[in-house]
């Protein structure tokens, strides 16, 4: 097994998970781990909602033992704040301290923060510079390409990170503009990789084994990254660690392995949030599990009336039964 290091910390070279808001929450990390995923990256938080003490961007930051290495991400565009929060975010013993520069939404756009960090690559650097400043444990970011198809910059935002302290820089292939649409850059990627020194982390359009060995090959990058490409299937993390262990990659779980442990996630998604808010979240997760099977379509209509863990085994009772 070859290995990154990113400051200190050891990871191996096979699949990371993204941070993914109100997706990749604490369950869904879990389970990832528990599938092998190399390294997980918590939800972003507000480096401002840190600083006015905001308990729920608080718990953002929690990090179990079962999730290391782990990092956690802030947002923010004004570098008193984010020097403040990542002085927080030290007390919750994180292993690396991300900088979303990526997140294209327009709540957090607007707010200078996110992609619209792209835009001004002096703050961007002054970001970067007093996150590392106030802190020992290593300071990563995750870029897009650039802001839409005529401002592509990554490379110059990535040599902007690395001077002023970054350990590790991801990029996600795909503009602002983009979204999540079209098709990810991975030639940015791999520009990127030849501008610096520190490691670079491909992200985007990762969605099997034979994807992120097309990456790894294709961009030189340091790891690969997967976000939506885990949606219902975080074995495809142990299925790209047992190729790069030399072994042939587990197979696809049967239905009623999947079933299990679509039952599992949605269990601890429960008992860290309690059943209400819990079964709300568990209704898209369980969509993405049951993707492709006989009846889908009708299955996801139904999984989107759950409210209790109850209605939860009905379904999954009926299921078993019907295939």
């Amino acid at each position: 097994m070859e290995y990154i290091k990113i400051g200190n910390v050891k990871i191996e070279k096979t699949a990371a998970l993204a941070p993914m808001a109100s997706v990749a929450d604490k369950a869904y990390r879990t389970v990832a781990k528990q599938f092998d995923a190399a390294y997980c990256v918590g939800e972003m938080a507000s480096c401002k909602g840190l600083c006015y003490s905001d308990k729920k961007t608080a718990e953002l930051l929690s990090v179990s033992e079962t999730e290391r290495p782990m990092a956690v991400q802030l947002f923010g565009a004004e570098p008193e704040f984010m020097s403040n929060a990542v002085k927080i975010a030290e007390q919750y013993h994180p292993d690396i301290i991300d900088i979303n520069a990526g997140c294209p939404m327009p709540k957090i756009v607007c707010g200078g923060a996110g992609s619209a960090l792209l835009k001004t690559p002096e703050l961007f650097g002054e970001v970067v510079k007093a996150a590392v400043s106030a802190t020992k444990i290593p300071v990563t970011v995750k870029i897009r390409t650039g802001w839409d198809s005529t401002s592509i910059n990554a490379v110059e935002i990535a040599e902007i990170a690395e001077q002023n302290g970054a350990a590790a820089i991801t990029v996600h292939g795909r503009t602002k503009e983009q979204l999540y649409s079209g098709k990810a850059d991975w030639d940015i990627i791999k520009a990127v990789k030849q501008s610096v020194s520190i490691p670079v982390i491909g992200n985007g359009d990762v969605c099997s084994v034979e994807d992120c060995v097309r990456m790894y090959e294709y961009t030189d990058c340091d790891l690969v990254m997967i976000g939506r490409g885990s949606y219902g299937k975080p074995w495809l993390f142990g299925q790209i660690r047992d190729f790069f262990e030399g072994k042939q990659p587990r197979p696809e779980p049967e239905l009623d392995e999947k079933l299990q442990i679509m039952r599992c996630h949605i269990q601890m998604l429960v008992d860290d949030k309690g059943e209400r808010t819990g079964m709300k979240e568990a209704r898209r997760q369980a969509a993405w599990y049951i993707k492709g099977i006989e009846g889908a379509a009708s299955l996801r209509n139904r999984f989107g009336c759950m409210n209790t863990l109850s209605d939860l085994d009905d379904l999954i009772k009926e299921i078993r039964g019907d295939n």
